[in-house]
């Protein structure tokens, strides 16, 4: 590999070195030139051209996935026919599904590109939440969801995956954290969408809820197949890159090397991801803090019913909740990448959960309950945009990082299962039970980042010692090698 490295080399007298790239200390010697004003516009270009899609994409799959929520208050349940916990079984059968395909969706997208395999899975998605508008008994919306739950389960991990190829480690953060504004705007123009469809009643015979899911997968169906165009294969092969910026890409891969790897596949990677116990650690962390983002998505306006407000009032009122979650999204995930720190980050945002179930909890006042639901969204997609950026940050090589970012997101969706049977109608109107698991789980997710932070550490001063000793291999491969330095 370092060979390489030392091929590439430019004469020019301007050099930018790993270590200075990635804060990854490399041997002398191994440094790849990269005109950085080039550089810094190649990467606007990506932001120009990638973070409306990674931001409208993903909007629509938590539009699709979360109004599910929204019909429910609707009289989803009545008109099909649900009884007992019907309707969290529902719930439950989709977030399983996730389990199963999220590694082979991401595996693929490393194999044969973004472009394809991305709006592949959109579309099929976008045409079963549109099918999902005509279901007439639990058999036939317990087949779909099955089948929203395979396609849409490669979207989150795939565009991590996407970002830890294109961005250096330090600016994932932000990028990551565009994910997650998705699913907030998504709540919040999810329950405004669903206002206003709720407004126009029965039409053509079919009940509002109905129109949620048929309006929303038709508009699903167009925009994600125009992702087919304009999404890029990778890193190296954008379509709106010109020769010269694909090279200067390609010159930066082989600069990155230390954190990307190669392109060349080895079956050595797939159980290097399986034995990190990293990967488990984190999935552990994702898992509880998982179970009130998802039950917080699915819902958060049967909670805000259950407070006292009318149905029409509940849609509506997550508007403000979720764009207040936003505003502190994007505020912790630029603390994170400026500072390039993300134990500290993903360790704080738990409190403003703990305390905003606390009170939930605690009073029955809608007033004081509304309120909590605010601290509630300001942690949630925090801690979990963190974390997920994390474990992104400390894997390598590609390869290894294409099957651990989908195994550590797929263990963490098993909670879906969870926070789908957690609210479950008969526990209205406080919804306790909910409210204290909920809160419970922050609280182990906080636990499992000091974890992970203690863990990291550990693996880096091994590494340091042998350095210091000088030792220049220890023969691990990976990101357990020698010239690999976690990110803390």
């Amino acid at each position: 590999m370092m060979s390489d490295l030392k091929d590439a080399k430019s004469e020019s007298a301007v050099a930018v070195s790993l270590s200075g790239a990635d804060d990854t200390p490399v041997p002398s010697g191994s440094e790849i030139y990269i005109d950085p004003e080039m550089e810094k516009r190649v990467m606007a270009k990506f932001d120009r051209y990638m973070l409306p899609q990674i931001t409208i994409l993903p909007f629509i799959l938590f539009l699709d996935r979360s109004n599910i929520g929204n019909a429910k208050v609707f009289g989803f349940e009545q008109s099909l026919g649900l009884v007992g916990n019907q309707y969290g079984n529902i719930n439950t059968i989709f977030y399983a599904s996730y389990v199963v395909f999220e590694i082979p969706w991401v595996v693929g997208m490393k194999r044969w590109g973004a472009n394809i395999v991305i709006p592949i899975s959109f579309v099929c998605w976008s045409l079963v939440t549109l099918g999902t508008g005509f279901v007439q008994n639990y058999g036939q919306t317990i087949a779909l969801r099955v089948l929203l739950g395979v396609f849409e389960s490669g979207l989150f991990p795939g565009l991590t995956f996407l970002i830890s190829t294109i961005y250096s480690r330090e600016a994932q953060g932000m990028r990551v954290a565009f994910i997650y504004l998705a699913g907030a705007l998504s709540g919040a123009f999810g329950g405004l969408i669903a206002y206003g469809i709720q407004l126009m009643g029965d039409r053509l015979g079919l009940e509002a809820w109905r129109w949620l899911f048929i309006i929303e997968g038709c508009v699903s169906v167009v925009i994600c197949g125009i992702a087919w165009f304009t999404l890029p294969k990778n890193a190296e092969n954008a379509w709106f890159l010109t020769t010269e910026e694909k090279e200067l890409m390609q010159r930066r891969k082989q600069r990155d090397i230390i954190f990307k790897g190669d392109d060349e596949f080895s079956w050595k990677y797939i159980p290097m991801a399986f034995k990190d116990v990293h990967i488990y650690i984190a999935a552990m962390c994702a898992f509880c803090s998982s179970i009130p983002l998802f039950g917080f998505a699915t819902f958060l306006p049967t909670i805000l019913v259950g407070m006292g407000y009318t149905s029409m009032q509940a849609n509506y009122l997550t508007i403000p909740v979720y764009f207040w979650g936003s505003i502190l999204l994007f505020a912790a995930a630029w603390v994170s990448d400026h500072f390039k720190n993300r134990a500290l980050v993903a360790f704080v945002a738990p409190l403003a959960v703990i305390l905003g179930y606390a009170i939930a909890l605690g009073t029955s006042n809608a007033g004081a309950g509304y309120f909590a639901m605010f601290l509630c969204a300001g942690g949630i997609y925090v801690y979990n945009t963190i974390l997920y950026t994390w474990i992104a940050n400390n894997l390598k090589p590609d390869y290894k990082r294409s099957v651990g970012i989908p195994l550590f997101a797929s263990l963490s969706n098993v909670s879906g299962t969870i926070s789908s049977q957690i609210y479950p109608s008969t526990d209205a109107p406080r919804y306790i039970l909910g409210n204290a698991i909920s809160l419970t789980m922050e609280v182990v997710a906080m636990t499992g980042i000091g974890i992970i932070f203690l863990l990291l550490r550990s693996r880096n001063n091994k590494k340091q010692k042998l350095i210091d000793e000088g030792v220049t291999d220890n023969g691990k491969d990976g990101d357990k090698a020698l010239d690999f330095k976690y990110i803390l």
